[in-house]
């Protein structure tokens, strides 16, 4: 489930790297709509079934930070 963090590491190729007000949810490639749907699949395959999980709760911490810059604003 750590290993799941890696898809942070798209932050790298952002300018400026880190924008306490940016919601990375469509703005980072493997936080893209298609990679979340990819994410979706890998949760219902067996094999990798765990990795797809950590995945989609990466994306929906990611999802709840973004509500909370919105609202913040």
């Amino acid at each position: 489930m750590i290993a799941t963090m890696l898809i942070d590491l798209d932050h790298l190729f952002a300018s400026p790297i880190f924008d306490a007000t940016r919601c990375s949810i469509n703005f980072h490639p493997l936080h893209s709509y298609y990679a979340i749907g990819l994410y979706i699949i890998l949760a219902f395959i067996k094999k990798t079934r765990i990795l797809g999980i950590g995945l989609c709760i990466h994306i929906i911490a990611d999802w709840i930070d973004c509500l909370f810059n919105v609202s913040s604003i």
